[in-house]
């Protein structure tokens, strides 16, 4: 009774029922969590997106609110696997909530998900078409899109692979700006990667590979390159797509049917052609295996872990890192061992990994690691192949590596950008003079 009356007095003095909430510690769907939800998750959970089931109103959410709730503490979701407080924190394309956001989702569940004041209207989310590019809002329309030959994919069977060569249509060297790659319509659940590589004519008509385009793998966001780098596509190439594809699919929005014409797209961000000559810097997209695969052997209802290293005879920039993995993976790492002063410094950590949501980890340019020659990346795969996993499929199975969505890899996909000497020292002294900036304006 006391509470209705002084909500009457403040409203008369011009405050809303929301705002006595949160004086009185009442966190409620209109006036907190809405805005949460149709920021972060709303983009995969609506009519056409790829989340089991919708998120856009309140009637939709108040049945799942105690599992989000779940999700959400356990950092589960949105599914963006990425330790927070080890390593580098700033990329780009981050979708973790901050603390701030879990636990208000977390404080509204235990308070029984309320909805709030009805007069309070939750703005609606800005959001593309689910089936729109990723990078539209930032860089517009792709500046070309290169498609794979359409595939059949049956509704159940074993593991398919398609290789084969389509033209880049690039007609003069261009440097690229952002690269995304998405199978087409249904088909996002039962492409399990698409490796896309460049290759150029010989003389006598065999294929010489140039280097790798990008790598696609379930959940990929895309790739961003820095400014003032090249990662280059030469004229006159050919794209050779490696397709793997796994029939009825993986995951909980697997459609366990028959897709037909399933076709895989590249979408090219290009730089404008002088840019080629601008470029200081290149950049390249490698795989750096971390163990040979043929040793690789994970243990019935057992654990395994693989450990590589990778140094350079120059100064590079790590741009992005992504381990790759199958059903049994469930963590990784990256770490810089130098070896003049013996110190090993933490970059990355993933400590709750899964094979539906694979991330191309893109380090803000400012603080991407800056590594001297000799120094060297560690590069560090966990394997989890008992019951307690909740992706793998059979604990009981001896699990070998190979390509199969039920075998094993163990390597990581990373962008460098190789440096010389000069370039690496003036990156180092921007970032001291951005610290000193940093430092002065904290005074």
């Amino acid at each position: 009774m006391k509470l209705r009356v002084l909500a009457g007095l403040l409203a008369a003095a011009g405050m809303s029922s929301a705002a006595l909430a949160q004086e009185d510690g009442q966190i409620s769907y209109n006036s907190h969590v809405g805005r949460i939800i149709n920021e972060n998750c709303v983009v995969c959970h609506r009519e056409g997106g790829i989340g089991p089931m919708r998120f856009e109103t309140y009637d939709q959410i108040r049945p799942w609110a105690p599992l989000i709730s779940v999700r959400v503490a356990n950092r589960e979701m949105p599914p963006y696997a990425y330790d927070h407080g080890i390593g580098i924190q700033d990329l780009q394309g981050d979708w973790r909530l901050s603390q701030e956001d879990i636990d208000t989702i977390v404080a509204w569940v235990d308070q029984g998900a309320p909805l709030g004041d009805p007069d309070l209207v939750v703005p609606p989310p800005d959001l593309n078409d689910p089936s729109e590019w990723n990078f539209v809002d930032a860089f517009g329309e792709p500046t070309m899109v290169i498609p794979s030959i359409p595939i059949d994919i049956p509704a159940t069977g074993n593991d398919m692979w398609s290789n084969h060569y389509v033209p880049s249509g690039i007609t003069s060297d261009r440097c690229i700006k952002a690269i995304q790659v998405k199978p087409r319509g249904d088909a996002k659940a039962v492409v399990h990667h698409a490796n896309s590589s460049v290759e150029l004519m010989r003389e006598d008509g065999t294929m010489e590979r140039y280097g790798q385009l990008t790598e696609y793998a379930m959940g990929k966001w895309g790739e961003i390159v820095p400014e003032g780098v090249c990662r280059t596509i030469p004229a006159g190439s050919m794209v050779r797509w490696s397709i793997h594809m796994y029939p009825g699919g993986v995951g909980p929005t697997a459609q366990g049917r028959m897709i037909r014409d399933n076709v895989v797209e590249i979408g090219l961000w290009l730089h404008d052609e002088d840019y080629v000559e601008q470029a200081r810097y290149k950049q390249d997209l490698k795989l750096y295996r971390i163990s040979e695969q043929d040793d690789l052997v994970i243990p019935p209802n057992g654990y395994h872990m693989t450990q590589g290293f990778q140094s350079f005879d120059h100064p590079v920039r790590v741009d992005s890192f992504q381990p790759h993995g199958h059903l049994r993976m469930n963590a990784a790492s990256l770490e810089i061992f130098y070896p003049e002063t013996g110190r090993t410094e933490q970059i990355s950590q993933i400590s709750n990994w899964s094979a539906t949501w694979h991330h191309s980890h893109i380090y803000e340019p400012e603080v991407a690691p800056l590594v001297p020659a000799g120094a060297v990346l560690v590069l560090k795969q966990w394997y989890d192949n008992t019951a307690a996993n909740p992706n793998n499929p059979d604990p009981d199975q001896w699990v070998y590596g190979g390509s199969r969505t039920g075998d094993e890899m163990t390597h990581a996909w990373i962008a460098i950008t190789h440096l010389d000497e000069e370039g690496y020292q003036q990156l180092l002294a921007e970032r001291r003079a951005a610290e000193q900036r940093s430092l002065a304006a904290s005074d």
